[in-house]
């Protein structure tokens, strides 16, 4: 049995909540201290605090008293330890625990428990709340914005099911805002406020910094080639269906897609989510570094957490080489890298919730081997730079979504020009032919594009070395897009 706990949740009062029932069913007394209040009773709302007890050696040294059995609580202690008397109170106070029968919970929003404390702690996660709570959130909610003024509330129950599916891997807090300026805005709660629902929540979840939702009106046919990995997708598209777990299969877990910069990796990832119809969370890798010890490793885990929560979904990891390069090669971090990149490989390989992973790398070489394994995903593929009948189909999308009729253009020629170039190089070719002909009061046409290419030279040309390296590599041991 563990009498310390600790919690690190931007939910505090509802921390609060569960550790106040836990005391009232095992009737055991409840003290809470926090820097601003001191310590006071925790069970009866509005007690008076003890005298003298803010600061944290203070407000420790008082909890260690309290009668044995107690339930002790503790508010953003971890920013309060660097004080060497208080840390020692704390150890203290932690071996006198199998003598007291005294439990500390220790509720924080953040900061980093000192390591000689971590090994007699144990951590606790508040989930976030599952479609059964959110109903009831929504319900409560309701009840009490009609107790201060009236509301019509005339939802379908299907409409309800939505706004519940889209609040998944919203805290509770931010449930119930969404839920209020959602009815305060016009007294109302009905199906038209599903769009406002599913608008705020990427609003708040972006607001976070982790995740970002991605709007994803690209389909897979808007992009050239890649005839295998596309087949290969809508192989799978219906495969998080009951019926296919029926069928005796597994959802995907996902794709390693390997390629020179600008070969299309990117808009695969978007046209994926289109074509399966699964919201698209994009994780920036840079966003989860924090200056606090444990800080970044916390935020990879709340990321994946809340990612699992909104499932099925597709996480998209862009340049997943540039986030964790230095696990491959002993950098001077302290071993950051190599700890959350651990927390990712452990995630790839036993998560179950039913979320598709699309991780996109230009440079094989920065990455780990561990992440090339078997089991992290379900297959690598390569997409090479384009053959010609691909840049053909490219060059005939590019200029469809710019309102030009490809007949009117000599595609061989312009597919024989771009050889080497990227479907992205292609696109620029495109646009930069069309600036010139805007600027020059002409109509687009085939020979200003292939001035275009002639003046900007492919990244095959610019950077041979690392393209042929990187096709060597790929070369048996991925599998060819197209």
């Amino acid at each position: 049995r563990y009498r310390c706990i600790s919690i690190v949740t931007h939910e505090e009062r509802y921390a609060l909540e569960i550790v106040r029932q836990a005391a009232l069913g095992l009737e055991r007394d409840m003290w809470i201290w926090s820097a601003s209040q001191g310590v006071r009773e925790g069970l009866l709302a509005g007690g008076p605090s003890v005298a003298e007890t803010d600061t944290a050696a203070a407000g420790l040294a008082n909890l260690a008293g309290t009668k044995p059995g107690s339930i002790c609580v503790s508010l953003d202690l971890a920013d309060h330890l660097k004080s060497g008397k208080a840390l020692r109170i704390l150890r203290d106070m932690i071996d006198s625990f199998g003598k007291t029968g005294i439990t500390l919970v220790m509720i924080d929003s953040g900061g980093n428990l000192p390591d000689v404390i971590k090994s007699y702690v144990r951590p606790f996660e508040i989930s976030f709340p599952g479609e059964k709570e959110l109903y009831e959130i929504i319900r409560a909610t309701l009840q009490r914005i009609h107790r201060k003024t009236p509301i019509e509330v005339g939802i379908s129950q299907k409409g309800l099911d939505t706004i519940v599916r889209n609040l998944r891997g919203l805290t509770r807090r931010q449930a119930v805002r969404i839920i209020t300026d959602t009815v305060v805005a016009d007294q109302r709660f009905d199906d038209d406020d599903i769009n406002v629902v599913i608008a705020s929540k990427r609003r708040m979840i972006q607001r976070g910094g982790l995740l970002e939702f991605i709007k994803t009106p690209l389909d897979l046919s808007e992009i050239g080639g890649m005839k295998r990995l596309k087949r290969w997708l809508n192989q799978r598209r219906d495969a998080f269906t009951s019926d296919a777990a029926e069928f005796g299969l597994q959802a995907p877990r996902g794709v390693l897609m390997l390629g020179v910069q600008g070969a299309g990796k990117s808009l695969c990832a978007k046209a994926i989510a289109t074509a399966w119809h699964q919201p698209l969370l994009r994780l920036d890798p840079g966003s989860l570094y924090a200056s606090f010890i444990g800080e970044s490793e916390r935020n990879l885990r709340d990321a994946l957490r809340q990612t699992e929560t909104m499932s099925p979904v597709i996480l998209w990891i862009d340049e997943i080489e540039k986030a964790f390069a230095s696990a491959a090669s002993r950098s001077a971090d302290g071993g950051l890298s190599q700890r959350m990149f651990g927390t990712l490989l452990t995630w790839l390989q036993e998560r179950e919730a039913p979320v598709f992973v699309v991780a996109t790398a230009n440079d094989i070489g920065a990455l780990p081997p561990e992440l090339l394994r078997k089991g992290r995903f379900d297959e690598i593929f390569f997409i090479d730079l384009p053959e010609p009948g691909v840049r053909m189909e490219i060059f005939a999308i590019h200029l469809k979504k710019r309102g030009r009729d490809p007949a009117e253009f000599d595609l061989d020629a312009l597919a024989d020009a771009a050889e080497g170039h990227s479907g992205s190089e292609i696109e620029q070719a495109v646009i930069s032919a069309l600036h010139e002909a805007y600027s020059d009061k002409t109509d687009l046409g085939t020979k200003r594009i292939l001035t275009a290419l002639e003046t900007s030279p492919p990244l095959s040309v610019t950077m041979a070395e690392s393209v042929q390296c990187l096709r060597s590599w790929a070369k048996g041991r991925c599998v060819p897009a197209d």
